[in-house]
């Protein structure tokens, strides 16, 4: 924890200049495009009298990295113990093969035949070797490593979350990123999502590297996240990727940097993919291509079965985010909104377009909520997003023009109020208004109560397997 340095007010000449606005757009959020990076910020926040890293009033703050994490990893291990199988795939196309590769017994769905090959056992060998040592090496029964690998895949996500919570914090600000935590820990999608063995859940951790390797100005890692997800993942997940290429190649024109990090990402995952397919399958196999052909380019494509109506998702989303999910689907108008407010005030765009960062969640939702075949799993890549938007637009609610009826010299001298002279306008945060009390009180509360309903209600399949597994170790 830093310590906090206080200085004096701020002269007029500070007031006056774009500083003020730099710092509502860093710290605030309020489009959530701006990008004066992490130590921009701390200086605009120090230089307006207080800190960012310490809780008294009037100051900025969102927790540090390990309280973060603490509160992450606490959330992930309770799903990881608690939560249930929600998806049928994931218990006969994932556990069941699993099974197979580890005790040599198993079933086989069409989708592992190889008439078809629409799945990867690459996927289920990034699993399995962690389990096979566990099983095998320390001797352990079948029902800790069960839950060993949950726990596994807890902790990947909370991980990702972690790099995904700083990024925002330096990207969006400190006010958005606090927020966007307080839904990650807190939602019930993420509880039924964070430990789920399925290549959706594995898009979502994925999508978290990707999204906070593309804030960070990181090519790399945006890159490498989006390959990763797509070619060891759901090969669909790569439509998540098409901002960041529009981003490098049309605005930055990092052409070279595109291209080497692609190649790169081919030979590191493309490669081993195939290869490890392609002996099991006893044949040339790329599953990746598989999917797509057969869910794309087929006539009956995947709406054989699970077609729902349109307001699936919407009804799914809300019970998984409650109003977050709303405000998500409204934070692009309202940024918009608010973009139209602040360049009133003259305030400057520091980083891409506000509806460039937003776009991945978007275009998600215009693809798969346009399909006849709807599960729940097919949100899992865009849960994180989802938080974050849902952040952006409670964040972009805090602020409105008001008219001025003071004098400069009477107008408060700390933050949240900064003063423009301009027309005798000036721009009021609310700092501590009843609005993101009431939402985040409101939503948390009831996230709380139906991730806690979920084990308590629908844990009886769960538990008889258990009582089976432990009688069988015990005979």
């Amino acid at each position: 924890m830093s310590e906090c340095r206080r200085v004096p007010p701020p002269t007029r000449a500070l007031r006056d200049r774009d500083v003020s606005a730099e710092w509502i757009r860093g710290c605030h959020s309020v489009g959530g495009h701006g990008n004066p990076g992490s130590q921009g910020v701390s200086a605009l926040c120090e230089g307006a009298g207080f800190c960012t890293s310490s809780g008294k009033a009037g100051q900025v703050w969102a927790p540090e990295g390990s309280t973060a994490f603490k509160c992450l990893v606490s959330a992930r291990f309770c799903a990881a113990l608690l939560s249930n199988i929600s998806d049928c795939d994931e218990t006969y196309n994932y556990w069941e093969p699993t099974h197979y590769l580890l005790y040599g017994k198993g079933m086989q769905t069409w989708e592992y035949s190889p008439a078809y090959a629409i799945r990867s056992y690459a996927y289920l060998w990034l699993h399995a070797l962690p389990a096979y040592f566990h099983a095998k090496i320390l001797q352990t029964n079948k029902v800790l490593v069960f839950y060993f690998l949950r726990c596994a895949l807890a902790f990947a996500c909370c991980v990702c979350e972690l790099y995904f919570y700083k990024a925002v914090c330096k990207k969006f600000g400190l006010h958005v990123g606090r927020l966007m935590l307080a839904f990650l820990v807190l939602s019930t999608g993420m509880f039924c999502s964070s430990a789920a063995y399925l290549p959706s859940t594995f898009c979502m951790y994925c999508t978290a590297v990707a999204m906070t390797g593309w804030f960070q100005d990181r090519p790399s890692v945006a890159i490498l996240g989006v390959a990763a997800g797509a070619i060891v993942g759901w090969p669909f997940s790569a439509l998540l990727g098409l901002p960041i290429v529009f981003d490098l190649l049309l605005l930055k024109r990092k052409w070279k940097s595109f291209l080497t990090w692609t190649l790169l990402a081919v030979l590191l995952f493309l490669v081993p993919v195939v290869a490890v397919d392609s002996y099991h399958y006893g044949k040339l196999v790329i599953a990746p291509l598989n999917i797509i052909l057969y869910n794309v380019f087929t006539p009956h494509g995947p709406d054989l079965y699970g077609t729902e109506p349109w307001h699936y998702y919407f009804v799914n989303g809300f019970l998984n985010f409650n109003i977050v999910f709303l405000l998500a689907l409204l934070s692009l108008p309202l940024t918009a909104l608010m973009e139209a407010l602040l360049q009133r005030f003259n305030v400057q765009n520091l980083g891409r377009p506000y509806w460039l960062t937003l776009s991945p969640m978007y275009l998600w939702m215009l693809v798969f909520f346009t399909r006849p075949h709807k599960e729940e799993r097919f949100l899992f890549p865009i849960y994180p997003l989802i938080c974050l938007c849902g952040a952006v637009a409670l964040s972009s609610l805090q602020v409105r023009p008001v008219t001025c009826t003071q004098s400069s010299t009477a107008l408060p001298r700390t933050p949240p109020y900064t003063w423009s002279p301009r027309a005798g306008w000036s721009l009021c945060v609310w700092g501590r208004n009843g609005i993101v009390s009431l939402a985040a009180s409101c939503c948390q509360t009831s996230q709380c109560s139906h991730s806690s309903a979920l084990p308590k209600d629908r844990y009886n399949p769960t538990e008889v397997a258990l009582w089976i597994a432990y009688d069988f170790v015990s005979t």
